[in-house]
């Protein structure tokens, strides 16, 4: 059963600040959690996780089926989803880099990460912070849109902290 949804600074950040070969217990434990199945992501997400390296990339990588949620396949509901893609992206497109944002502000991976997370009613974890309180400035970044929309932003540590996870 998914209970979060993750966003690839989710782990990358972590990873470099406690290395794999140091904490090896730690990211034993998130391992089992990737196998587990607890974890979403979308296809833009999953390709960006798929560049951890070590025994955190590749458990990512075979594990593929259990965390990226592919619109079109699998038992979940991406028709509400792709409605809360389209309802939202009006309201965000001026964040998106691509299409007015700048690299200070989202991706179309950040907002997809969001959006399922929305659809799912689960929490996005995730290492960005906040760029401001309300939408009318010029940057926007994961927490922003989460906080907007109703959606729990936690960081890794808010993570560990709710699975029990202890190094």
């Amino acid at each position: 059963m998914k209970r979060y949804c993750l966003d690839m600074s989710g782990f990358s950040n972590p990873i470099q600040s406690l290395p794999e070969d140091i904490h090896i217990s730690l990211w034993t434990q998130i391992c089992d959690r990737v196998r587990q199945g607890i974890f979403a992501t979308t296809t833009e997400v999953y390709e960006e996780l798929t560049h951890i390296p070590g025994m955190v990339g590749q458990c990512l990588k075979d594990h593929m089926a259990e965390i990226r949620l592919e619109v079109g396949s699998g038992r979940w509901n991406y028709n509400d989803y792709i409605g809360n893609f389209k309802a939202l992206h009006p309201r965000y497109e001026k964040f998106i880099a691509g299409t007015g944002g700048s690299k200070a502000s989202l991706s179309m991976a950040d907002f997809s990460i969001v959006i399922l997370a929305k659809t799912l009613a689960l929490p996005v974890i995730s290492m960005e912070t906040a760029c401001a309180h309300n939408l009318h400035t010029k940057s926007c970044k994961i927490p922003d849109v989460c906080a907007a929309e109703g959606v729990l932003h936690m960081t890794f540590n808010d993570f560990l902290r709710s699975e029990g996870i202890r190094a």
